[in-house]
C-alpha cells in the first residue's frame, strides 16, 4: 500500500520551495496547480468548459486562456467563484485521481500538492495531511510581491482560502516556512526522516 501525502497552504505560503525540495530527494510530487493548467491549455478538458461558459472574451488572440482575464473575472463575484468551482472541480478531481492511482502502482511514498485541499474535501485521500504555514503578515507581502497586486487585491484572494488558523487545526504535521529557507528544509528533512523509519 502505497503512503500518500497531502501538501497544502494558503496562497503565496511557500508550497513550491517544499515541493521542490522533495523532488530533489527523489519523491513523486503531483502538483494539482501544474495538472488544472494542462487542462487549461487549449483543446484541454478545462479549456472547452470556460471557454462554453465565459465565451471567447476570456481568450488572447493565440486563442489560448488569458490567465488574468479569467482570474479577474472568476474572482469579480461569489458567484462567478461558487460557478467556477463547481464547473471545474469534478474535471479536476477525476484527473487528479487518475495520476494519483497510477503513482499508487509504482511508489511507496508520494505527495500530492493541492492548494485547496480542505476546501475541496480532499483530505480523506491522504494518510496524512501536511501544511506550509505562514504568518498572515508574511502571506500577504509575499503575494503582493509575488503577483504584482494590490494589498486589497491580494486580500481577497486570501480571503477566497480557509484560514491558515483553520488548516492547523486539520493538518497533521505543520511546517513553519517564516523564517530562513534553510530553517524550512530542515523541518521538511526531519517528517521525511521520520517518514523512512
Amino acid at each position: 500500500m502505497a503512503k500518500i501525502i497531502g501538501i497544502t497552504g494558503g496562497i503565496a505560503s511557500g508550497k513550491s520551495t517544499v515541493t521542490n525540495y522533495l523532488r530533489q530527494k527523489g519523491y513523486q510530487v503531483i502538483d494539482a496547480d501544474q495538472v488544472v493548467h494542462e487542462l487549461q491549455a487549449k483543446g484541454g478538458k478545462l479549456y472547452q468548459a470556460l471557454v462554453s461558459w465565459l465565451g471567447s472574451a476570456i481568450l488572447n488572440e493565440a486563442g489560448e486562456l488569458e490567465r488574468p482575464k479569467l482570474s479577474q473575472l472568476i474572482f469579480s463575484s461569489q458567484e462567478n467563484l461558487a460557478k467556477s468551482s463547481q464547473l471545474q472541480n469534478d474535471i479536476i478531481r477525476q484527473e487528479l485521481a487518475n495520476r494519483r492511482d497510477q503513482l499508487a502502482k509504482t511508489e511507496e511514498t508520494f505527495f500530492m500538492d493541492i492548494p485547496l485541499l480542505f476546501e475541496q474535501d480532499y483530505a480523506d485521500w491522504f494518510d496524512e495531511v501536511w501544511l506550509v504555514d505562514v504568518s498572515k503578515g508574511t502571506q500577504l507581502e509575499r503575494l503582493m510581491a509575488r503577483n504584482n497586486l494590490s494589498q486589497e487585491e491580494a486580500q481577497q484572494r486570501i480571503a477566497a482560502q480557509l484560514s491558515l488558523a483553520e488548516k492547523r487545526q486539520r493538518a497533521e504535521i505543520v511546517i513553519d516556512n517564516n523564517g530562513a529557507l534553510s530553517a524550512t528544509l530542515k523541518q521538511v528533512q526531519a517528517f521525511l526522516d521520520k517518514e523512512r523509519r
